[in-house]
């Protein structure tokens, strides 16, 4: 498969990864705390990627090393627990509108930071890609006025902890296949979040109820599919397209999030639905090579 079609293969393929990984968290919280549920998904995903990925750390160069440890941070421990603490207090489906910012985020500091050029159809397109985000944040507000919106600046700032993730591997961990840098960063991260979860009192507090039961099934999904699996293809995918590109599948991540949200009883407007089309035709013009 060419790598042009391969990229949009991926960008699929994460999409529906990411966009359940929501509704997975959201079922997790019911059996475990946010902090326990951040800290199970990388030490689990971390577990599963040192089995079969142990031997692909050998090719990280010690230069390389503060990069993959910069992007195992930013990009995957970070985000896990601001992720859970969000989507304690707010919907699922709007936490997962909100990490459409990303490639906002990551054209601002890809020409800020590293350097990386982009184009006028490229501004536009976050922009109406935004402009859609915008629509379905504020209905989704309307509709549910008793949820803490405050908790909503948690995926903002995971997201440009994303942003940068996506401009490091692109500029400085290029070298390295797809599997070297994920096992890499959770080789970095699997001790603190060890710490993270004895300190949460993971250990003395969880029960063997059904609760209980069904939050670990969840979590291992998450962790496995949603985090494992689809880090190495996201590192893939920057590899063989641009930040930009790479970073639109946040743009898509929404329109599957709300779709379990609404099979698990959240409300999706007419409005929302047409803000979906929007967020589309701003994926397009991203990515539009002309």
């Amino acid at each position: 498969m060419r790598q042009q079609q391969q990229k949009w293969v991926f960008l699929l393929v994460l999409s529906l990864i990411w966009g359940s990984s929501f509704i997975l968290m959201k079922k997790a919280l019911l059996g475990v705390s946010a902090i326990q549920l951040g800290a199970l998904r990388v030490l689990i995903t971390g577990i599963c990627l040192l089995v079969i990925g142990y031997a692909k750390i050998r090719k990280i160069s010690r230069i390389q090393w503060k990069w993959v440890a910069l992007s195992a941070f930013l990009g995957t421990f970070f985000p896990a627990f601001l992720y859970a603490f969000a989507i304690r207090h707010i919907d699922s489906s709007i936490a997962s509108i909100l990490n459409a910012i990303t490639p906002f985020n990551a054209l601002w500091i890809g020409a800020v930071v590293f350097g990386f050029h982009f184009k006028k159809a490229q501004v536009i397109g976050i922009l109406i890609g935004l402009f859609g985000t915008v629509v379905l944040i504020v209905e989704g507000a309307q509709i549910h006025p008793s949820q803490n919106y405050l908790y909503a600046l948690l995926p903002v700032c995971a997201s440009i902890g994303y942003a940068f993730n996506v401009n490091i591997i692109k500029k400085h961990l290029q070298e390295l296949d797809a599997l070297s840098i994920t096992a890499g960063n959770f080789a970095v991260i699997m001790v603190p979040a060890v710490v993270v979860l004895w300190q949460s009192g993971f250990v003395q507090e969880f029960q063997w109820t059904p609760e209980g039961q069904s939050a670990l099934l969840y979590i291992t999904i998450l962790s496995v599919i949603g985090t494992g699996v689809a880090k190495i293809l996201f590192n893939r995918l920057i590899q063989i397209s641009s930040p930009i590109f790479s970073s639109s599948v946040t743009y898509l991540i929404p329109l599957v999030a709300v779709g379990w949200g609404v099979w698990d009883g959240e409300h999706l407007s007419w409005l929302q639905a047409l803000a979906a089309v929007v967020i589309f035709i701003g994926v397009y013009l991203v990515n539009k090579k002309k």
